[in-house]
């Protein structure tokens, strides 16, 4: 039977293909390979235990000494594009005699991507790419190796795998059907999102869609897995299909001994449970306060100055090396990362204390123990204790981090910004049902407007540290317009369109202005005006972008009409309960695991083949038998667009309560803070994803 542990081994199965190749070699690696890699294996580490001489980033400004003349190119995009101008410039600057070329993109989609549609044997792109290597490092006779290894995903947790390579993939929107559209003709445009197919998405898409569902299938084939693919939302189904209909999945399934269902979700149905602050959630809340690691989708930055005999001071912070959250090489680290990713917050900081108290005392360090409430100062007193002794500093580095990590998220600032949100998004919760929504958002517009001398001066934002500034803003107006249209009467919302249409034109004057007073922008802000620095805006730039932003707001409570009964994640207030959130994949496992085991109408099938397609059929007229997502001992949820710790909670929570004892792994593209769904709604780049081309 297959077990979560075989498919959590499975990428540290295909590092080893990698490893195999790196003795004596120079390796150049993108981001994101490096990024699976650090969750994988523990990072260059274990490049240099394999007989690597060095590790360096796959840019033009790298290259080999003299001395090196081998080096292995670890890469997660096409041999295309800006990928093979960069190659072609580390190796003309070095003197190399041995070259392997490592993609996570499968040949086949080389062929793809190249216009290439009838069947050819071998592996041409390749072969033609390896004599390219050969004429740059100025010798045919010198050796190149070009292969494909299915290096897409990274074990965060036994509970969840990413791949960090689709991490900018999002189901598509209102404004992305209107793209597309445009550039068909009129009669053949679509009704609708659920109108639209793979081959009429753009190409660079397609090639996303189709390299996520071969970089599946690979999972599935190591871990010898037939999987019954079911789908919930438009951009889940096209990746389904894809899985579904894969040319190498037929014959795979026909052998398999293992059997799993796969479930994918659309991430748009609940963007409620991804930007509020509701989760209570230690590692939610280390994410959205810490830096990214440079490089890093997922992981942070732990300051690390307070180990060190180091003075601190702002310009110190880049002499130390930083810490982490990825432990792989500490079970006692990984068993508290562990703990939480999948505990409530409370809990969480417990363990967190517990496990640098036994750690201290393992040491024999003098620790002075203390219970009640874990304080911030409290932790860093004790993994201080470690400052002087250096063998247990290494013995337990990875907990040390991981106690830093939450010391630093409990004393940060923009944490009392978190509780703000969380005690606003409770009163909108209970206001959306007891009156319209107009009313509602009106609510929003004093929160643009920042108190009079309530700006710390050492401060970036105009904002008060326990007030809501622009970033907090647009979350909540996200929180707002994914539920409006279910919670309000159908019959009322002719009569409010005019007032709502007045009241947002206020509310984009209030935002605009209340961003263009902003002394420095944040990253979200950043990316949504593409200005770095705050002296760049415009009001004409900025009131453009809001602009923008409302017009994609409208179309988010719409985003389940298309269903037939999981329609709705807002209960409104009977009189004697209060209004509640329910959120969308607690639904879904309802359904999944109702004791009479019921087809729900959304969660959709999607056919392997012709057995399936002829009991579809048969279906109509006989009573068939056919394949529902709690058949098999495995379960996968697929979350299209990311998914958030808290989540992962959900999940472990509502199968203990269900049904104690089945198997549920995660997989998504990307573990979400609050602040990413505003970037990937607002920057309109779901039709065009990097791929290196």
């Amino acid at each position: 039977m297959l077990t979560p542990e075989a498919v959590w081994h499975f990428p540290v199965q295909m590092w080893d293909r990698v490893l195999s190749k790196v003795n004596r070699a120079v390796v150049f690696m993108d981001d994101t390979c490096a990024e699976v890699l650090h969750w994988s294996t523990g990072g260059a580490a274990a490049l240099f235990q394999a007989g690597a001489r060095n590790m360096k980033q796959f840019s033009s400004f790298e290259s080999c000494s003299d001395s090196e003349p081998k080096a292995v190119f670890v890469v997660s995009t096409l041999l295309k594009g800006r990928t093979v101008d960069t190659m072609k410039d580390i190796i003309s600057l070095s003197h190399l005699q041995y070259c392997v070329v490592v993609t996570t993109v499968s040949h086949s989609l080389h062929l793809l991507a190249n216009n290439v549609t009838a069947d050819v044997d071998g592996a041409p792109v390749f072969e033609q790419f390896e004599d390219k290597l050969c004429e740059w490092m100025g010798d045919m006779n010198y050796t190149a190796e070009v292969m494909h290894v299915p290096l897409t995903f990274a074990p965060v947790s036994q509970q969840l795998l990413l791949a960090p390579a689709y991490a900018p993939l999002f189901p598509l929107l209102p404004p992305d059907l209107r793209a597309i559209n445009a550039k068909r003709p009129e009669k053949k445009r679509f009704g609708s999102l659920l109108d639209v197919d793979v081959p009429s998405l753009p190409a660079e898409l397609q090639i996303e869609i189709k390299s996520l569902a071969a970089a599946l299938n690979a999972m599935f084939e190591a871990t010898g897995t037939r999987e019954e693919s079911f789908a919930v939302g438009h951009m889940s189904r096209l990746i389904a299909g894809e899985l579904a209909s894969h040319p190498q999945a037929k014959n795979r399934r026909k052998t398999a001994p293992n059997k799993a269902s796969i479930i994918f979700v659309d991430r748009t149905l609940d963007l409620t449970g991804a930007v509020g602050h509701h989760g209570d959630n230690l590692v939610e809340k280390i994410l959205t306060v810490l830096k990214r690691l440079p490089g890093h989708v997922t992981d942070v930055q732990v300051d690390m100055q307070e180990l060190t005999s180091v003075q601190i001071s702002p310009y110190s912070q880049s002499s130390v090396a930083p810490g982490c959250l990825a432990q792989t090489q500490s079970p006692a680290a990984h068993l508290l990362w562990e703990t939480m990713l999948t505990s409530k917050h409370k809990e969480a900081v417990m363990a967190v204390r517990r496990q640098l108290v036994e750690a201290a005392s393992k040491e024999k360090l003098p620790i002075k123990m203390s219970m009640g409430r874990v304080t911030p100062e409290q932790l860093c007193s004790y993994a201080q204790l470690f400052r002087h002794n250096l063998g247990a500093l290494e013995s337990h580095c990875g907990v040390l981090q991981l106690g830093l990590a939450t010391a630093q998220t409990l004393r940060h600032p923009r944490l009392s910004r978190w509780d703000a949100c969380l005690a606003f998004e409770r009163l909108l919760l209970q206001a959306l049902g007891d009156a319209e929504f107009p009313v509602v958002l009106r609510q929003l517009l004093p929160l643009m407007k920042p108190r009079e001398g309530g700006q710390d001066s050492g401060s970036a934002s105009r904002f008060g540290e326990d007030e809501c500034g622009p970033d907090e803003l647009i979350l909540l107006l996200v929180y707002l317009y994914s539920m409006a249209d279910e919670a309000q009467p159908a019959d009322q919302e002719d009569a409010q369109e005019e007032e709502l249409e007045k009241l947002e034109r206020e509310l984009m004057g209030a935002l605009t202005l209340a961003i263009t007073r902003e002394m420095a922008l944040s990253p979200l802000l950043q990316k949504l005006t593409g200005c770095t620095q705050a002296d760049e805006l415009t009001t004409e730039r900025v009131h453009s972008t809001v602009e923008d932003m409302f017009q994609t707001l409208r179309g988010l409570s719409h985003a389940r009409d298309h269903l037939k009964q999981l329609r709705r994640v807002y209960t409104a207030s009977d009189g004697v309960h209060q209004a509640t959130y329910r959120p969308f994949l607690r639904q879904i496992l309802e359904e999944v695991f109702h004791p009479d085991r019921h087809e729900c109408p959304d969660i959709e099938h999607m056919s392997g083949g012709l057995t399936d397609f002829l009991k579809t059929g048969f279906s109509m007229f006989m009573k068939v038998s056919r394949p529902h997502p709690s058949d098999n001992p495995l379960l996968f949820l697929f979350l299209v667009g990311g998914v958030t710790p808290s989540e992962l909670r959900l999940i472990k929570e509502t199968i203990a309560a269900l049904k104690p004892g089945t198997q549920v792994l995660v997989l998504s593209n990307r573990l979400l803070r609050p602040t990413d769904i505003p970037d990937l709604l607002f920057t309109m780049q779901r039709l065009a994803p990097d791929i290196g081309v």
